[in-house]
């Protein structure tokens, strides 16, 4: 039997429990045990957060930029001493393989704290314009005020630190509210930063959003509002957020496509299309992966071999060995969903390449609990079809054939979404063609998935970005004499 932890927000400096000392669960996706409880927080938790963040909003914003410098550089190193456990913790509570937690994205850590502190400077700096004898014009920069995040399961470290980091170094206070599904890093990152930055200065709060993070959202004392994570979310938050009208930055969903053209090296675009961007170590659950790929003829059915041959060595298992490839489904819910597009795409009438299995059989006893699929392709030249035109935000791409470099382009467009895309070619012209014209907020040539800041999407994607600037506003004043 697994022992069950307990852990708490941070509040003020203080780690509280909830104020009615309600919890939630949380389950390990890789065998289906709770392993951990967290606070179901309410809007006594919400209120008693914006309040120890607005308390501690002058002292931190009047403190010059070397000094708030001072503090992220602090940060960054109890990421560099609590990396291991930290890693650990986020790959039991949402899947994610140790692999990549603690070899991608927790070192990076690191270097993002220690790069905000460095940004410190950029929010404090303004402009001078001359219009001409005894008139002057000054603009400064101003931080928002109290910050919330709200950030997603699938990466919560990560995606608390863009957030963090950013609004912190401009000045702002912040308040993070984690995703149910997986809150345990965060809250345990949240206890080992309670001696090393001011009161007040972060607060993680953890619950059910509608129970926490709504009556923030409505409130006229928090200021701005980042949310990563769905566009049914963001439009709850974004009609939410009409009763304060305070700025939001969303960062949402994508149906990205990855393009290879015949002159591509294959060598590098089968992995590039396959364990680097959909069937990757979060078993497809990120925002910016590549579910529709979209090959070029002349090498199409090269392509579909070598991603076979691919797709036959991952391997499904235990999320803290160094032997396992792709984890599991985060959530009993995500994987019904998941599952549930495995249905459509048959019915649809898609062809499968591959895959299409679910469950204990993919895996060992031990694991037998967890939430398990296994990488998939469909196989379609209809773009129109749910499997291709809707986030299923797990293991499950479908391929589509073209022939012009005019019909990759619309075959790519052709989405509600604008987050991302990847080209893969020789051509220089090539890239730079589809880089102007791909309505995406990031394009990746001849790579995938190596994270840019800031990432910002088009359409469904969301708008606004997570850096220094973003998180201040500009004053502009003149002086006449």
């Amino acid at each position: 039997m697994t022992e069950v932890r307990d852990y708490s927000n941070l509040i003020g400096g203080e780690l509280r429990p909830a104020a009615d000392g309600r919890t939630l669960d949380s389950v390990n996706p890789a065998t289906g045990e709770v392993w951990a409880t967290i606070p179901r927080s309410g809007a006594a938790d919400a209120a008693a957060a914006v309040e120890a963040a607005r308390a501690a909003f002058p002292k931190w914003s009047g403190m010059p930029a070397a000094g708030r410098a001072h503090y992220l550089r602090k940060v960054a190193e109890v990421f560099a001493k609590n990396a291991k456990e930290l890693a650990e913790l986020e790959t039991i509570d949402n899947g994610r393989l140790i692999t990549e937690t603690a070899k991608r994205d927790l070192p990076g850590m690191t270097y993002l704290w220690t790069n905000a502190a460095a940004e410190c400077a950029a929010a404090v700096e303004g402009r001078s314009v001359d219009f001409g004898p005894g008139s002057q014009g000054l603009t400064r920069r101003e931080p928002y005020g109290v910050v919330l995040g709200i950030i997603p399961w699938n990466s919560p470290i990560s995606t608390l630190s863009a957030k963090a980091a950013f609004a912190l170094a401009a000045g702002n206070t912040v308040i993070i509210k984690p995703a149910e599904q997986a809150t345990v890093s965060s809250l345990r990152f949240g206890e080992l930063l309670r001696e090393v930055l001011p009161p007040g200065v972060l607060n993680i709060v953890s619950g059910l959003g509608e129970e926490v993070a709504d009556p923030m959202v409505r409130g006229r004392d928090v200021n701005k509002v980042s949310l990563t994570g769905s566009v049914g979310t963001a439009q709850i938050i974004t009609r939410a957020s009409a009763e304060s009208l305070k700025p939001l930055a969303l960062e949402l969903g994508g149906k990205s496509p990855n393009i290879v053209f015949a002159d591509a090296d294959l060598d590098r675009a089968a992995p590039g299309v396959t364990t680097q961007a959909i069937f990757t170590a979060n078993a497809g659950q990120i925002c910016y992966g590549g579910s529709r790929i979209l090959i070029q003829r002349p090498v199409y059915d090269e392509m579909i071999s070598r991603m076979k041959e691919i797709a036959a060595g991952i391997r499904l298992g235990d999320t803290l060995s160094p032997d396992t490839t792709m984890g599991p489904i985060v959530s009993a819910e995500q994987y019904e969903r998941v599952t549930s597009y495995l249905e459509i795409g048959a019915k649809e009438g898609a062809e499968l390449i591959f895959g299409g299995r679910f469950g204990a059989e993919l895996v060992d006893e031990a694991h037998a609990g967890g939430y398990w699929v296994e990488p998939t392709l469909f196989a379609t030249s209809d773009n129109s079809l749910r499997v291709c035109q809707e986030e299923i935000f797990g293991p499950v791409a479908v391929a589509l054939p073209f022939d012009t470099e005019e019909e990759a382009i619309a075959l790519a467009n052709d989405s509600v979404y604008g987050l991302a895309a990847g080209v893969w070619t020789r051509d220089l012209g090539t890239a730079q063609r589809m880089f102007r014209r791909l309505d995406t907020g990031t394009v990746w040539v001849n790579t995938y998935r190596k994270v840019m800041f800031p990432l910002e999407g088009t359409k469904d994607s969301g708008y606004g970005n997570d850096s220094v600037l973003a998180y201040t506003r500009e004053k502009a004043g003149l002086f006449e004499f």
